[in-house]
């Protein structure tokens, strides 16, 4: 069952001590910006919730994991401060990641554009199908992945984020993801990807949640000035979207 919501949905369901989080919106499960803050004020809230030790991360349906940032509201930017509010959207859920005092398990079960890739390179640790490929296409409607390539480098490489960004047309499969470590393992279904991430979440849940922390904190050591760094770089995608170049491409996707 997926959402009809034009401003999609989050649920969160937290048993045993594991909180699973499921977004969804209609359009191939793109963020619109109140879904972002939505997810970024959820993060942050089981951050804080002592009942919970583990975060599963998920999104509704079968066919698309996140096609990105909300195509319609990109279009609608229409200057510098709506821009830079827009892209900060990305921003705030990896920071909120980040920072968040539990770790987060990426359930990925089918195909990740843009600000998805971000959103699957922030989780701690991924979990996918076959199905799971991914593309970052920005550079073909005048754009650049700025915001989540800090994210994507991490886990990925600085050649991985080349490949990716500069051959924009193309996707990657998932065994490419998992060679070059977005992925830690990809299954042939999604009945073996549900079986795998429950039993992951059950051992983790388990485990010391002071060490869980601690490995969290130390996983993340060195991006300490990403508060700063993902909002910089949301206003350089903002200028570049106002761009005559931006602007056609985009009329030609709309059309």
């Amino acid at each position: 069952m997926t959402t009809t919501r034009l401003n999609g949905s989050l649920y969160t369901h937290i048993e045993n001590k594991i909180a699973t989080i499921e977004f969804g919106h209609p359009a191939s499960n793109s963020f619109p910006s109140e879904l972002l803050d939505r997810l970024t004020k959820e993060l942050n809230t089981l951050s804080n919730n002592n009942t919970v030790n583990i975060i599963v991360l998920k999104s509704e349906g079968e066919r698309a994991f996140c096609a990105g940032a909300s195509f319609d509201e990109l279009v609608a930017i229409d200057n510098l401060d709506n821009g830079k509010k827009f892209f900060s959207g990305f921003a705030n859920v990896i920071n909120a990641i980040r920072t968040c005092s539990k770790l987060v398990i990426g359930r990925v079960q089918g195909k990740v554009v843009g600000g998805g890739v971000g959103l699957a390179a922030a989780c701690d640790y991924v979990l996918a199908t076959e199905a799971a490929s991914i593309k970052l296409s920005e550079f073909t409607i005048g754009i650049g992945p700025f915001v989540i390539a800090p994210a994507v480098e991490r886990k990925i490489g600085v050649s991985g984020l080349a490949e990716l960004t500069l051959d924009a047309t193309s996707w990657k499969n998932a065994y490419w993801a998992k060679d070059k470590g977005l992925y830690a393992k990809v299954f042939d279904s999604l009945s073996e990807l549900d079986k795998e991430v429950n039993l992951l979440a059950e051992k983790l849940a388990s485990y010391n949640p002071d060490a869980l922390f601690e490995m969290k904190k130390t996983l993340w050591e060195g991006t300490e000035n990403w508060s700063e760094l993902l909002v910089e770089r949301a206003k350089i995608t903002g200028r570049l979207v106002l761009s005559e170049f931006t602007k056609n491409a985009l009329a030609k996707f709309k059309k």
